[in-house]
């Protein structure tokens, strides 16, 4: 029998044939769902395996490292690179000071890898859990996701007034951002430069968060749980740090987190409930929605329709962008002008919105991609099911519900109104937009070389 060397040099996937059965599942999503088309079948009879062109690592060809190849891998061929270890090591070293914040869409995922229903909001348990582990804060992604909005409406405000690059499109889906960086290069001032939530959420942490609590900054290790195994790789790129400390340093995903609490022999369904930490852990209803397709773009309209109307607009709730058509479209009439809008996610719609820039025909001003089907909730990190339960329960429906959910039981429903935004932009980044705020929530993409079959 042969034996396949493992392809680990990616900083988010391991590819190990040897436990490959040839089903092509991995395959069909990458070709007929995201449309990238980085692995196949090669070589011919008993030499045939699953591989890229020229069995190249999947870090030096076009995978957008979305992850959904492992989602639909049944025998664990296809699987995330794991940082367990190197969030161990950190825990029980006593000179680090190890922060953990979670994404919307694990809350609402966990359970699952405890036997509990699929859309099951675990928050309470996961956060008790997480204590128990022995992280020193537990803070929440939505209130990154709330700063995120703070930024993103301002910069659409100020793209639409000052006649920016129109339309913008966000840039909080890392895999989305490796798509965009390696196939429409020429088009990249159309993103926003915006981080993400978790890495702008590292960045304050590690500063503004920092210096108030009189913590050093060096001994701040910052863990995002997501559930994206392109995160993994966003964290590692380059222009993810300021002044030299790295914006977030491990990233685990919703199956690893859920590794740990088992490793940690905790009994996760019989667990009371905590909050997360003050003071970074109080986000409104609109961080929360971030974790499904459409969510992003709710929650900056809320921001950008009071901001420019000057008022508080009601009713607050955009359903025109919900749900799984993978491109929705809506116009929106605010303060005298109509805003076209649009929401894609999968990559393969992703195209569809960037051929159409392309050409020079795209009506909208703003646009939201999100690189997985469905968004976050359905991320290559997130529990996997097996192919009865997909045709028999609408997963990414049960799971975003619960976001939803959510967002209609929280006090404060709009990133503007979080107490927490307020006081960290009069006490540390002054206004969206800011030199400051620019220097530890912004960043830049440039366009990376596609890989070339010749």
């Amino acid at each position: 029998m042969t034996k396949h060397e493992i392809d680990d040099k990616s900083p988010s996937i391991v590819r190990d044939f040897n436990k490959c059965i040839l089903c092509r599942r991995c395959t069909a999503t990458c070709k007929n769902v995201q449309e990238i088309g980085a692995i196949d079948c090669i070589n011919r009879g008993f030499e045939s395996c699953i591989s890229t062109t020229y069995d190249n690592s999947l870090n030096d060809v076009d995978c957008t490292f979305c992850g959904q190849c492992i989602e639909n891998c049944p025998t664990g061929a296809l699987h995330e690179k794991e940082n367990i270890n190197d969030v161990w090591t950190k825990i029980k070293d006593p000179d680090s000071f190890v922060v953990v914040q979670t994404a919307p869409a694990v809350r609402v995922a966990l359970a699952e890898e405890f036997g509990m229903p699929i859309g099951t909001n675990s928050k309470g348990k996961m956060v008790t859990a997480l204590k128990r582990i022995g992280f020193d804060k537990v803070f929440d992604t939505n209130t990154g996701a709330d700063l995120t909005i703070m930024e993103e409406a301002n910069e659409f405000i100020q793209r639409v007034q000052n006649g920016g690059v129109l339309p913008m499109i966000t840039s909080c889906s890392p895999g989305w951002v490796r798509f965009a960086e390696k196939n429409y290069g020429e088009l990249l001032g159309h993103l926003s430069t915006c981080k993400s939530p978790h890495q702008m959420f590292g960045a304050i942490v590690k500063s503004y968060f920092a210096e108030k609590y009189e913590i050093d900054p060096d001994k701040i290790c910052m863990v995002s749980v997501m559930p994206c195994i392109a995160k993994k790789y966003e964290c590692s790129r380059e222009e993810m740090e300021v002044e030299g400390r790295r914006d977030v340093d491990y990233v685990l995903t919703t199956r690893e987190l859920g590794r740990m609490i088992k490793q940690a022999n905790i009994n996760f369904v019989d667990l009371e409930d905590s909050d997360f930490d003050a003071p970074m852990g109080e986000a409104s209803g609109a961080g929360a929605i971030f974790g499904t397709t459409g969510g992003v773009m709710e929650a900056a309209i809320r921001t950008a329709v009071d901001t420019l109307e000057g008022r508080n607009v009601e009713p607050i709730e955009y359903k025109e962008v919900r749900g799984e058509k993978g491109i929705k479209e809506a116009t929106l009439n605010v303060a005298g002008m109509d805003i076209k809008i649009a929401v894609a996610s999968r990559l393969a719609n992703a195209r569809k919105i960037m051929e159409q820039i392309k050409e020079g025909n795209s009506p909208y001003h703003f646009v939201e991609i999100m690189a997985c089907p469905g968004g976050c909730v359905m991320g290559g990190g997130q529990p996997i099911k097996d192919a009865k339960t997909r045709a028999s329960v609408d997963v990414r429906k049960l799971r975003a519900d619960a976001l939803y959910s959510i967002d209609e039981k929280s006090v404060i429903r709009k990133s503007h109104e979080n107490p927490v935004m307020k006081e960290l932009y009069d006490e540390f980044l002054e206004k969206p937009g800011s030199y400051v705020a620019h220097k530890y929530l912004h960043t830049k993409y440039e366009p990376k070389e596609k890989y070339n079959l010749n």
